[in-house]
């Protein structure tokens, strides 16, 4: 047992939810139709989770037909199910992902958007509809046919939506990336998806500054040389000149030609590609991880409805960015019929509770965020409870990076004492939260995830690779059984490799992710960090390879290795250079440095250190070793010292005056 676990083990519970609360859930009611047709008697979530395990195909299908899903479900419900890498979930079914989230077309509140600055701007259901059938109409004209790509670089706004609902009704592949990527990342992103057309904004807003798109735009267009058009939603009043931009022309001028009628559904393949989502790129050009529309809909709506217990006129925020798949993840509340709140914009602008004043003024039942805001708010002295009505609000979910324990503690002092906290986990790679998320009828724990998703079996596996007991520290996660939002597959993978190496060249038929998490006593889940050298800096995953990329670009620098270090409960970016001959770094040049990843790929990239060192560590065939850098600067032996072409550069690293502040 870790240290962590036998802390835990004895304490109470958080937060027990109330039996009237269970009895009401929606979790507790499938749970109860489960019961009546299979004459079951599932005392708990953990049995509820261990039935939908051993029968997630009979699970599968029925909460396809208990949710409402709109589609032909014809076929079988999995194919093989004996070879994960290889198994498809309903794959004579057809489907589609628009569809089912513009089912619902009255005068009801869809979005609720509020930037930095400015009134906040209401559109209902059939606004949304009305906005994306001119769109899908305007794409219709320029050509886009099923499998085209279309790529959004765009703040998180309605318009973002809209755009992403007129490509899936077509079966078109939709792909964003958020406005504060450089020239770099965008290219690097959509280069590699070659899509037709682009929608993008001239400004925006961050930190109380306005932020001119236009000059990225001028070398990111002729970059992409598939695009057809771009097209440019004006984000504020006044100027708007975009004559120097080739091909460019307004939202507005898309779509002038365009009434409102019937939007078209194209009913594709379960497995037909919706999203091509972009991993961190660790170790090279970010990987396109497709993800399909059966999948992504049905995992969403499972985990918004039964584990969130969100439904018609709930009202749902989550603080993200179109770079995040947590932005996917939350338009989906659509589906369910909920309320979406909006916010672009630095969460902490002006006096650092916008956020607050934006989810109580619109009574919102989940707030969504990251650990690293939640630990802001209580560094900043930022208590919500004292100034806030949030009678409303039902529940807060964490993800990004783990939730440490005072920070669950600080929820229930300072936001909401009888609230449901969910830490949940799961990644761009499953475009969902299924490895860990909460559920309304078990109780929360400090410190801890209250398990997986159902019918997603996740294991914690030992050195030897064999499945680890609860309580028994800490592991490798992995994932034992196929479930439907796994990736479809990679873009530009033909034979598979790229996905295969990204997911089950560790084990043998079973799905590593890369973590280091151990289960609990409470049949609950601990996420102690990535297992690789992924970064998570304010609990956004980010890669070295795109760093390294800036860094490059530097004339004095010779060589450098990236690496994240844990501090106060996150991780924060050390970057360590070897000078060329005859220079030295000082504050001019980090500030150079610092500055050149800032805009070249993104200021979450940005490290926290910069410090020099004489050489690098590396393997006997050349190759850096970042998870060798990180072992000794925190302290820990390095395993397989023996790999190394230059083991004596790993004392370089040790006790090392400047990463103690």
């Amino acid at each position: 047992m870790s240290q962590i676990s036998a802390m835990i083990e004895n304490e109470a519970p958080l937060w027990v939810p109330a039996a009237e609360n269970v009895e009401r859930s929606q979790m507790h009611k499938f749970k109860t139709h489960i019961e009546n047709k299979y004459k079951l008697a599932l005392s708990d979530y953990p049995a509820f989770h261990k039935w939908s395990v051993d029968n997630a195909e009979i699970f599968w299908s029925e909460y396809w037909d208990y949710a409402g899903i709109l589609g032909e479900k014809t076929g079988p419900v999995l194919i093989n199910q004996n070879d994960l890498e290889r198994a498809k979930f309903f794959p004579e079914a057809q489907i589609n992902y628009a569809e089912n989230m513009l089912k619902r077309r009255d005068d009801a509140p869809a979005l609720i958007f509020k930037t930095e600055q400015g009134a906040q701007r209401v559109q209902s259901f059939a606004d949304v509809y009305a906005a994306v059938s001119k769109i899908q109409q305007a794409m219709i004209d320029a050509g886009i046919e099923k499998g085209d790509r279309i790529a959004a670089y765009m703040p998180n706004m309605p318009e973002t939506i809209y755009v992403a609902l007129a490509a899936a009704a077509l079966g078109a592949i939709f792909s964003s990336a958020s406005p504060d990527f450089g020239v770099g990342g965008v290219t690097d992103r959509f280069g590699q998806t070659a899509p037709k057309l682009m929608f993008t904004v001239d400004h925006y807003y961050y930190g109380g500054k306005i932020l001119d798109q236009r000059e990225k735009l001028a070398q990111i267009i002729p970059a992409l040389p598939s695009l057809q058009k771009t097209i440019i939603v004006p984000y504020m009043d006044g100027d708007q000149d975009i004559a120097d931009l080739p091909n460019t022309v307004t939202l507005d001028a898309f779509t002038a030609a365009y009434d409102v009628c019937d939007i078209i559904y194209s009913r594709v393949d379960f497995n037909h590609p919706l999203y091509i989502m972009f991993s961190s790129g660790t170790t090279g050009a970010p990987k396109c991880i497709v993800h399909g529309h059966g999948g992504t809909l049905l995992q969403h709506v499972k985990e918004l409805s039964l584990h969130c217990d969100m439904g018609k006129d709930d009202r749902v925020f989550y603080f993200t960015t179109c770079g995040w798949m947590m932005w996917n993840w939350l338009i989906s509340a659509l589906a369910v019929e909920a309320t979406v709140l909006l916010y672009d914009g630095s969460p902490f602008h002006d006096d650092g509770h916008i956020l607050w004043e934006f989810t109580s003024k619109n009574k919102c039942n989940l707030f969504g965020t990251s650990a690293k805001y939640i630990e802001a708010l209580k560094t900043n002295h930022i208590y919500p409870n004292q100034q806030y009505d949030l009678s409303d609000l039902r529940i807060v979910t964490s993800t990004g990076s783990p939730l440490v324990h005072e920070g669950f503690d600080f929820v229930y002092d300072h936001i909401k004492s009888d609230v449901h906290l969910a830490s949940i986990y799961g990644g761009t790679d499953v475009v969902s939260a299924s490895f860990g998320i909460g559920n309304p009828i078990s109780p929360v724990y400090r410190g801890e995830l209250q398990g997986s998703a159902l019918a997603v079996d996740v294991q914690i596996f030992d050195d030897t690779g064999k499945a680890m007991a609860e309580g028994a520290g800490a592991g490798e996660l992995v994932c034992l059984n196929a479930h439907p939002s796994m990736p479809v597959g990679f873009w530009n993978d033909p034979d598979g490799a790229k996905y295969h190496k990204a997911y089950f060249a560790q084990y043998d038929n079973v799905w590593h992710h890369g973590d280091w998490v151990e289960k609990t006593q409470h049949h609950g889940l601990i996420v102690h960090g990535r297992s690789d050298a992924t970064l998570n800096p304010g609990g956004v995953r980010i890669g070295t390879a795109e760093i390294y990329r800036q860094v490059e670009k530097i004339e004095d620098v010779a060589e450098s290795i990236c690496v994240g270090q844990n501090w106060q409960g996150d991780v924060r970016v050390i970057l360590f250079v070897v000078m060329k001959a005859g220079k030295t770094l000082d504050e001019d040049l980090i500030k150079t440095i610092r500055n050149q990843i800032r805009s070249g790929a993104s200021p979450r990239h940005m490290p926290a250190k910069v410090i020099a060192v004489k050489d690098i560590p590396r393997t006997r065939s050349g190759k850096i070793t970042e998870i060798a850098v990180r072992d000794i600067i925190h302290g820990r032996d390095v395993k397989n010292v023996e790999a190394l072409a230059n083991p004596e550069s790993l004392e370089l690293y040790k006790d090392i005056a400047e990463l103690a502040v």
